[in-house]
């Protein structure tokens, strides 16, 4: 074979290796834009979180994936809690007050890092696997502020290395921080609809919403469900002789009392002038009765600064319990019961001196 066939053997060798690489990182580039493509068709912030951790994981062949991110004023969790789900639903994600403490690499993380695992750096972002061989970790940045971070983690120690390109991984998460800034957002803008402006609290048409989620809940769980009614004593006689600043005031300050003793996954709302409502998921009628007396009684216990004066306020309180896995009927009828008999308690309270707790 003469040295110009050599030399044309040799040149078609390498356009098929170049046509070879190319069709590969083809296939590459479409597999990154199909991921992306499915976070970013997220609804929401639940379901993003979901595709998150499950999608990519499955995509991927990965043996683990988590999501890190900064939640220091706990805004993510009570947006979880507004859509119905609970941080704890998301075993992969964790919102933590800081990045600090959780793994050296993410204090210095700038652009994706690729390398061997090892478990006295990385078990905290992976919930101290020790089967892992080789991490990717993503920053998650918005507006320049380091949001939280998307790691990656493989069995195989040649999966993730320093050697490899990481410019689809940098885009990844990149994708992922704007995913994540647009659904919180929506969230914020959803949540601010069912918002009572006065108290901060949730309001009735928030509260309606929930209680169908809470009653489909119980039924599936086979637990009790059971409803708070309370109502301000004598608050017409506080806005006519202080006037409706300090009544709003007082207002205010009743919220404050009643979420201190209420849990995270308990559903409280402004009913309506000086009316609240409180939905307690997976509680029992006695359980919630001692709940009841103990919002009575931070209410009660403490005077109210009302315009420079110290004013003692009350609150009388209804109670009612279903239990959708042993009724016939439809939630929307169990609700308005569930609603009905607490009103009724709480007009039992009223009638029997006020300041108490009477259960329907």
């Amino acid at each position: 074979m003469s040295e110009a066939e050599l030399e044309v053997r040799r040149l078609r060798e390498q356009l098929a290796a170049l046509k070879r690489q190319a069709s590969e990182n083809y296939d590459i580039l479409r597999r990154s834009r199909e991921r992306e493509l499915v976070l970013l068709k997220a609804d929401h912030l639940p379901d993003l979180l979901d595709r998150l951790v499950n999608h990519l994981a499955d995509s991927y062949g990965l043996t683990a994936v988590s999501v890190v991110l900064v939640d220091a004023s706990h805004e993510i969790r009570h947006l979880l809690l507004d859509a119905g789900r609970s941080p704890e639903d998301f075993p992969g994600v964790k919102l933590v007050d800081g990045l600090a403490g959780l793994s050296p690499n993410l204090l210095q993380l700038r652009g994706a890092w690729l390398g061997p695992y090892a478990a006295a750096d990385h078990q905290l972002l992976f919930d101290g696997r020790q089967d892992l061989g080789s991490i990717a970790l993503l920053p998650l940045q918005r507006q320049g502020w380091m949001i939280g971070a998307l790691n990656l983690g493989s069995r195989d120690p040649t999966r993730f290395t320093r050697h490899h390109g990481t410019e689809f991984l940098s885009h990844l998460g990149v994708i992922a921080s704007f995913c994540l800034e647009n659904t919180i957002n929506r969230a914020r803008l959803l949540r601010s609809g069912f918002t009572d402006v006065l108290t901060g609290w949730h309001n009735r048409r928030y509260l309606q919403s929930r209680l169908r989620e809470e009653l489909a809940r119980a039924h599936r769980d086979e637990v009790p469900l059971s409803c708070l009614m309370l109502d301000v004593d004598h608050f017409k006689r506080i806005n006519d002789t202080l006037g409706h600043l300090a009544g709003d005031r007082v207002l205010r300050e009743i919220a404050q009392r009643v979420e201190a003793q209420i849990r995270a996954s308990d559903v409280a709302a402004r009913y309506g002038g000086e009316e609240f409502a409180l939905l307690l998921p997976a509680t029992g009628l006695d359980d919630a009765v001692r709940m009841a007396e103990r919002i009575r009684a931070a209410v009660a216990t403490e005077p109210f600064d009302a315009a420079g004066e110290a004013l003692r306020v009350t609150v009388s309180i209804g109670v009612s319990e279903v239990r959708p896995a042993r009724r016939e009927g439809d939630h929307k009828s169990l609700g308005e019961e569930l609603f009905a008999r607490a009103d009724v308690a709480l007009y039992q309270a009223k009638g029997q001196g006020r300041d108490r707790v009477c259960n329907g």
